[in-house]
């Protein structure tokens, strides 16, 4: 196993914009479109470390591209060592604030790093990490967005058997209460009582209205209910843990594993779920494991399919794994899923290579 010294060459950015087979249909935005930044990461070794992100608007390209591309100059000639780019990289956004686009470039930077460093060692990213290779027990996330209940119903079916799982998330949050409930009851009868189901809202609701709506879903049977407030209102959400029967998810918007530590410490929910963009990449993600781990708190994950399977391998509390195929179309070897479980591919890295031919087909002009 060779694991010498790497030194970073350069870091290229190209930006696609992929067409979703079921847009996103939520209380607070509709996305037909789903951008992603795709990130190579060169070594003066051969070695290329690749990640992408999701930044959710094609807007936010434009001032994402120009910030990871710097990291490449700034850091030109240095080893890849993730931990310690990643302190260099935080620390070089000091004056601009952690959160936000810094903490999502440095983000980027650090899932290839980490994925160079496995191809490096010739093993996959998640035995780099001291894990192991293994199926990752996952839900469909893919759809279920605010239509009407019926055609929930018959889209749940679907979900299911894209590959056979055993839970699938429905986003609520409609005009109604009684159309969120209806919908909640049409995917039950579609699937039956045996799949899980989780909720979601979106952070699509005030307090007021989460307090009414969430306790008239309590008795629903749902595996959690997610984001029903704002993600920041960390007061609400612990009002809410506290009174529901339901276990309350909140963490795609943690920006750092310092946001996670401060929302255990306010009681703010009963489960957690990074979002590797936003918590800080692998490294970040190490950090707020072993956070949420030391407080028995279960972790799932947000988005990001590929990377957050080799990080459930390694996560004390893992719970579920978010399944989302949206970067597919621009992936050489996508992920499989088989009853219900994401499956780790056995070649090193995370897996993850571009097919060139979609980038060109699908590339956006910043």
């Amino acid at each position: 196993m060779e694991t010498g010294a790497l030194t970073l060459r350069s870091v290229t950015a190209r930006a696609v914009v992929l067409k979703l087979k079921r847009p996103i249909v939520a209380r607070i935005m509709t996305i037909p479109d789903w951008p992603l930044i795709l990130i190579d990461l060169h070594t003066d070794q051969g070695v290329t470390g690749r990640s992408y992100i999701g930044p959710y608007q094609a807007t936010s390209i434009n001032y994402l591209l120009p910030l990871i591309r710097d990291f490449g100059s700034l850091f030109k000639g240095q080893p890849v060592a993730p931990a310690d780019l990643y302190a260099r990289a935080r620390k070089s956004l000091h004056l601009m604030g952690y959160s936000g686009m810094s903490m999502i470039a440095v983000s980027a930077l650090d899932m290839a790093a980490w994925d160079a460093r496995a191809k490096a060692a010739g093993v996959p990213l998640c035995v780099l990490l001291g894990g192991s290779i293994g199926p990752v027990h996952a839900y469909n996330s893919n759809g279920l967005w605010l239509a009407e209940p019926a055609a929930v119903g018959a889209e749940a079916s679907a979900l299911r058997d894209e590959g056979g799982f055993g839970a699938l998330k429905l986003r609520l949050g409609r005009a109604q209460l009684r159309d969120d409930i209806a919908a909640i009851e049409a995917v039950r009868n579609a699937v039956g009582g045996d799949i899980g189901l989780m909720a979601d809202f979106n952070q699509g609701l005030d307090m007021a209205e989460a307090l009414a709506r969430c306790h008239a879903i309590d008795n629903l049977g749902l595996a959690w209910i997610e984001e029903p407030i704002l993600y920041e209102n960390f007061s609400g959400c612990a009002t809410l843990a506290a009174q529901l029967k339901t276990p309350i998810q909140i963490g795609e918007n943690f920006y750092g594993p310092r946001d996670l530590a401060d929302a255990l410490a306010a009681k703010a929910c009963d489960f957690v779920m990074p979002d590797l963009m936003r918590i800080g990449g692998v490294t970040g993600w190490l950090h707020a494991a072993a956070i949420a781990g030391a407080a028995g708190i279960p972790v799932s994950t947000h988005l990001y399919p590929e990377f957050s399977a080799h990080m459930m391998r390694v996560t004390p509390t893992a719970h579920w794994l978010e399944w989302q195929d949206w970067a597919d179309p621009v992936l050489q070897r996508p992920y499989a899923v088989k009853d219900g479980m994401t499956q780790i591919p056995d070649v090193p890295g995370a897996g993850i290579a571009w097919d060139e031919a979609a980038v060109k087909r699908h590339a956006f002009e910043a």
